[in-house]
C-alpha cells in the first residue's frame, strides 16, 4: 500500500494508467507487519480507525475535468477529493462497496479507510457525505470525452 499524509493511494494489485505507462503496487505481503497508517487506526496518533469508505483514482486532468462537472450540476454532486503530492492522480470518496464493481477504464476503486486531514482538493470539512459512483462515472465518461477532443484540436 502506497500512503501519503496517512492517505491509502496504492493498493497491491492495484493498476493506474499514470503517465503513459502502466504501475502496479507492490505485493501486500511486503507490508505486513508495518501496522496501521500514519495518522490513522487502533493505536495510531489519529486515535480510532476511520470509517471505511472506497477511493477512485484518476489521472489529475481528467479529474479535475469530472470535478468542474460535478460542480456545475444544479446540486453540487461532488464530494471529497483527494489530491497525491506529484499531482498525478486525484482521489474521489465514494460509499463502502463500490469498488466491488468499478469498472471504468483508466481508473482504479479500492477500499481504504476515511482519510484524515491533508492533502485535499475538495476537503471532506467534517462531512459524512462523499461522491455517488453512478454520477461520478457519468461525470468520468464525459470528462474523457472533453479531453479526446481538445487532444485532436491541439
Amino acid at each position: 500500500m502506497v500512503y501519503e499524509e496517512g492517505i491509502l493511494l496504492l493498493e497491491a494489485g492495484m493498476e493506474t494508467n499514470v503517465g503513459g505507462g502502466v504501475r502496479r503496487a507492490v505485493d501486500a505481503e511486503e507490508n505486513e507487519g508495518r501496522g496501521a497508517a500514519p495518522g490513522g487506526g487502533p493505536d495510531g496518533p489519529g486515535g480510532p480507525a476511520p470509517e471505511p469508505c472506497d477511493l477512485v483514482t484518476v489521472p489529475t486532468r481528467q479529474g479535475l475535468e469530472a470535478v468542474d462537472i460535478l460542480r456545475r450540476t444544479a446540486a453540487p454532486a461532488v464530494g471529497p477529493v483527494l489530491h497525491d503530492g506529484t499531482c498525478d492522480t486525484l482521489g474521489f470518496l465514494v460509499p463502502p462497496g463500490t469498488a466491488d464493481g468499478w469498472d471504468v477504464p483508466g481508473s482504479a476503486c479500492t477500499e481504504t479507510p476515511r482519510p484524515g486531514p491533508g492533502g485535499w482538493l475538495l476537503p471532506p470539512e467534517g462531512a459524512e457525505r462523499v461522491t455517488d459512483p453512478a454520477v461520478l462515472r457519468e461525470a468520468l465518461g464525459e470528462a474523457a470525452r472533453l479531453i479526446e477532443v481538445v487532444d485532436r484540436c491541439t
